[in-house]
C-alpha cells in the first residue's frame, strides 16, 4: 500500500504570510468557536435541570448527549466539502445549524423537537471545527500555526469558564427556553459577523481538489501513513481522557464524600487546566517544534495517568491530579491539531474531519471503558487503562509520523 502526501511547493511554503487583518479574524474565529462549543457542552452539567422540565428520565437526556457525539462521524463528509466548496462556507453552515437548532429548542420545548435540535446544534459544531482548523492551516505559515491555533482554542475552556456560568444565571433568572433563544440570536450573529470578516474563498487546497471525489479523498485518510498513524493516536488519548473524565465525579463521592458544590468547582479547576494548557500550546510548542511538543505532551499525559492513584489520597492531592492530567491532555491535543493541519495540505479539512470523528468514536468508547474498569479495580484501574491507552497512542504517532518532514513527501 503506498501513497504520497501532496506536499506544497517549496516557494511557496517560503513566501506565505499571515493576510492583513488576520488579527481581528482571529477573534471572530475564537468567539463563534466559544459559542458553538458552549451549544455543544451545555447539556452536560444541565441534563437533570433539562430532565426535570422536560418530565423525562435523566436517561432520555444522556441518550441525546451520546446521539450528539456520534455527529462526529457525520461531520467526516463536511472535510471533503469544506476542501471543495469554501471553509468559510462550511463555517458558516456550522453556525446556522447551531441557530436553526437551538431556535426549534426554544419554540417547541418538548423532548423529541429537543433531541431533533440539539443534534441539529450538535451537527453544526462537526461542521465548523474541521473547517476553521483547516482555514488557519491555510493561512498561517507552519511555524506560527501552534501559537494560533492555541490561542482559538481557548475558546473550548472557555466553554466551561463563560459560556456554561453563563447559561446558569440565564436558565436561573429567565428559565431554559430563554437560554435555547439566546444561542439562537447569538449564532445568527456569529453567521453575519463572519460573512463581513471572513473572506470568501475558493475552498481548494490544492488545484486539483474540485476533481476529488467525496469518498475517494476520505479513503486516502487510510492509505496515508501520518494521517492514518495520527487518526490512531487521537482514538486512543480519546479513549483514555474519557475513561477518567466519566468517573472522577464518583471518585470524588465516594472516596472523599464531597458535596455537588465542590464537584462543581472541580469542573472549574478542570477548565482552568484546559485554558492552562492551551496557553502552554500558543506559547510554547513552536518554539520546541510540534512533533516535540507533541511527544513531550504525551509523555506527560502518561506520567499523569501513573501517578493520579498515587498522590489521590486526599481530596486537595486529587484535584492537583487532575489538574496535571487534564493539562497536559489539552496541550497534546491542540499541538496535534496543528500538525494535523500539515499532514495533508491539499486536503486539510479533510483531514481535520478525520482526525475530530476518531477521536468523537474515542470519547464515546471512552464512556464505557470508564465505567467498567471502575466497577470492577476502582480509579487505579481506570487510571492504569488509560495510561496504556496513551502508550498505544504513543507508539502509532512514533509510527505514523516516522520519516515525515514539513513540506516533504512520506509513503505509507
Amino acid at each position: 500500500m503506498n501513497s504520497e502526501i501532496e506536499p506544497l511547493p517549496q516557494a511557496e511554503l517560503k513566501r506565505r504570510k499571515i493576510p492583513e487583518g488576520f488579527a481581528r479574524q482571529v477573534i471572530v474565529l475564537a468567539a463563534c468557536k466559544l459559542l458553538i462549543n458552549t451549544g455543544r457542552r451545555f447539556i452536560y452539567p444541565f441534563a437533570p435541570v433539562l430532565s426535570r422540565s422536560l418530565e423525562v428520565p435523566l436517561t432520555a437526556i444522556t441518550t441525546i448527549i451520546a446521539a450528539g457525539q456520534l455527529t462526529s462521524l457525520l461531520g467526516m463528509f463536511a472535510g471533503p466539502l469544506a476542501d471543495r466548496l469554501g471553509c468559510r462556507m462550511m463555517m458558516r453552515t456550522g453556525l446556522a445549524m447551531l441557530a436553526v437548532g437551538m431556535l426549534v429548542c426554544g419554540l417547541v420545548p418538548l423532548y423529541w423537537p429537543i433531541f431533533l435540535g440539539l443534534i441539529i446544534a450538535s451537527l453544526g459544531k462537526s461542521i465548523f471545527d474541521p473547517a476553521m482548523q483547516a482555514y488557519i492551516g491555510n493561512n498561517v505559515p507552519f511555524e506560527r500555526r501552534g501559537r494560533i491555533i492555541g490561542i482559538v482554542e481557548t475558546a473550548w475552556a472557555g466553554s466551561t469558564l463563560i459560556g456554561i456560568p453563563a447559561m446558569a444565571l440565564i436558565i436561573d433568572s429567565m428559565g431554559l427556553p430563554s437560554s435555547f433563544f439566546l444561542l439562537a440570536l447569538l449564532g445568527a450573529a456569529g453567521w453575519l459577523m463572519m460573512g463581513r470578516l471572513i473572506p470568501a474563498d475558493s475552498g481548494a487546497s490544492s488545484p486539483q481538489s474540485g476533481n476529488i471525489r467525496l469518498l475517494a479523498t476520505l479513503k486516502e485518510l487510510a492509505r496515508v501513513r501520518p494521517a492514518l498513524g495520527m487518526l490512531c493516536f487521537g482514538f486512543m488519548i480519546s479513549v483514555a481522557n474519557d475513561a477518567i473524565f466519566v468517573v472522577y465525579g464518583a471518585w470524588f463521592e465516594q472516596d472523599f464524600l464531597v458535596s455537588v458544590i465542590t464537584l462543581g468547582f472541580s469542573t472549574v479547576a478542570i477548565g482552568s487546566a484546559e485554558l492552562v494548557g492551551e496557553g502552554l500550546t500558543s506559547l510554547f510548542s513552536d518554539r520546541l517544534g510540534l512533533k516535540k511538543a507533541l511527544l513531550l505532551g504525551l509523555v506527560a499525559s502518561i506520567c499523569s495517568y501513573l501517578l493520579l492513584p498515587v498522590i489521590g489520597q486526599n481530596l486537595a492531592s486529587a484535584m492537583v491530579g487532575l489538574f496535571l492530567l487534564f493539562l497536559s491532555f489539552e496541550f497534546t491535543m491542540v499541538t496535534s491539531f496543528s500538525l494535523c493541519t500539515e499532514l495533508m495540505p491539499g486536503s486539510r479539512a479533510t483531514m481535520m474531519a478525520g482526525y475530530y470523528a476518531t477521536s468523537g468514536i474515542g470519547r464515546m468508547l471512552g464512556v464505557l471503558l470508564g465505567g467498567l474498569a471502575w466497577k470492577s479495580a476502582g480509579i487505579t484501574g481506570v487510571a492504569m487503562s488509560s495510561a496504556g491507552l496513551t502508550s498505544v497512542g504513543l507508539l502509532a504517532l512514533i509510527w505514523g509520523l516516522r520519516g515525515w518532514k514539513h513540506g516533504g513527501t512520506t509513503s505509507a
